[in-house]
């Protein structure tokens, strides 16, 4: 884990990296404060502020993508790839306390990370009292929960006091509900339920971040300048979570079809087509209807591509593993002209490349997953999941920079 955090530069550090860019600046002060006012003045996606946002926001999305992974192999008895989903969840516990700690100091890491934990322990606990039939277990995991969020609240209410511990924990609580959601329809083998509660689950995600991300910025203005409210970087943090979810879904997708899951392998790839939808749909709210109609089967291409990759892996078929890799490659370079069509200033061949990272990176995780080396699997994951930010951050600041207008602060 510590090698796949240096090589991707995790989000986790995304604050240390922000805090000693600043620090170390030996900038006059007004000269300082220029910038910053023409940072304000100017519509933009890369402040800090905007940066916190969304690492705040893919820190606690995964967290949810990869809690449900646990759960749903622990409910369908998949040991290996349970303890494989619970040290990638665990990996992401620690990145949140990194996180927290290089905005709060590193004794309130220390704190965040057992407190973190705890309730993750509750989640654990429900889940073997459904597996079991345990009413008395699930009760009691349901109150401890509950519990926790008050404690939760508190915590974060002492480290940034412009956020009310009842407010948080309200938040933590629907949080832990949402998550519940998932797991009850994971034990009845619902998959088309589960997969709808874990988008739910994932989606409501945001209101936590966003709303401490808000907070921190506020708090420390001259660590994080810019807004993290601002229209620009909601549009960052929109995007990183939607092409995030759809490498998460992918993953899901393919594992249940190498593992022979039919009902969750096709409940998988119905959520995954429903964030396509939502991916051309944020398109075409940019660049209106006809580049929203153009970007979904253009979109939907590249899955074809994958789900071809990998019955040819499944199927052992070397002929039909490499056309899917070679159209894929070809892809990259039809997708990167289609998004420099509608964004001059992102040039076709830098977005070529970052999708083909984007393909290659899947099929690290395509590739664990069939040979069934779990622990493999899961690490690239989340490095897979950790590339889509350079697609996503990259495309937030082109389209902000091409329709200043919408995305001027308000």
């Amino acid at each position: 884990m510590k090698s796949f955090t240096k090589q991707l530069a995790v989000v986790s550090v995304i604050f240390t990296l922000i805090l000693a860019a600043f620090v170390s600046c030996a900038t006059p002060p007004k000269e300082e404060m220029a910038k910053k006012e023409a940072m304000m003045a100017e519509p933009t996606s890369a402040t800090p502020a905007a940066a916190l946002r969304t690492a705040l926001n893919g820190l606690l999305q995964e967290h949810v993508f990869l809690a449900a992974d646990a759960t749903g192999a622990a409910l369908g008895g998949r040991q290996a790839e349970f303890e494989a989903a619970a040290a990638a969840l665990d990996g992401n516990s620690v990145d949140l306390a990194n996180a927290n700690g290089s905005v709060y100091g590193p004794e309130a890491g220390e704190a965040f990370l057992p407190l973190w934990r705890k309730h993750i322990g509750f989640v654990v606990d429900y889940t073997v009292g459904v597996a079991t039939k345990d009413t008395a277990k699930q009760e009691k995991a349901v109150d401890d929960l509950v519990a926790y969020a008050t404690e939760f609240g508190a915590f974060v209410n002492s480290a940034s006091p412009s956020l009310p511990a009842d407010a948080v924990a309200e938040l933590v609580k629907q949080h832990a509900i949402t998550l519940k959601a998932v797991i009850d329809a994971q034990a009845t083998g619902n998959f088309e339920e589960a997969y709808t509660s874990l988008r739910t689950a994932a989606g409501h995600m945001p209101m936590i971040a966003d709303a401490h991300a808000g907070a921190i910025a506020k708090q420390f203005p001259d660590k994080f300048p810019g807004s993290a409210d601002s229209p620009a970087a909601a549009l960052r943090s929109a995007l990183n979570l939607l092409l995030r979810e759809h490498v998460f879904l992918a993953a899901a997708a393919t594992n249940a079809a190498l593992g022979g899951r039919g009902a969750e392998f096709e409940a998988a790839a119905a959520a995954l087509d429903a964030n396509s939808v939502a991916i051309a749909q944020a398109n075409g709210s940019v660049y209106g209807p006809d580049a929203e109609a153009a970007f979904l089967p253009l979109w939907r291409k590249h899955i074809g591509f994958v789900v071809d990759y990998t019955v040819g892996l499944a199927t052992k078929d070397t002929a039909k593993q490499e056309k899917a890799v070679n159209d894929l490659v070809s892809y990259a370079s039809e997708f990167g002209a289609f998004l420099n069509s509608a964004s001059p200033s992102l040039p076709a061949d830098a977005v070529a490349e970052l999708v083909k990272g984007h393909i290659l990176s899947l099929k690290d995780v395509i590739d664990a997953q069939a040979a069934g080396d779990q622990v493999k699997a899961f690490t690239a994951e989340r490095a897979a999941v950790a590339h889509m930010q350079m697609i996503s951050d990259a495309h937030a600041e082109a389209i902000v920079k091409q329709f200043p207008d919408k995305f001027a602060a308000k």
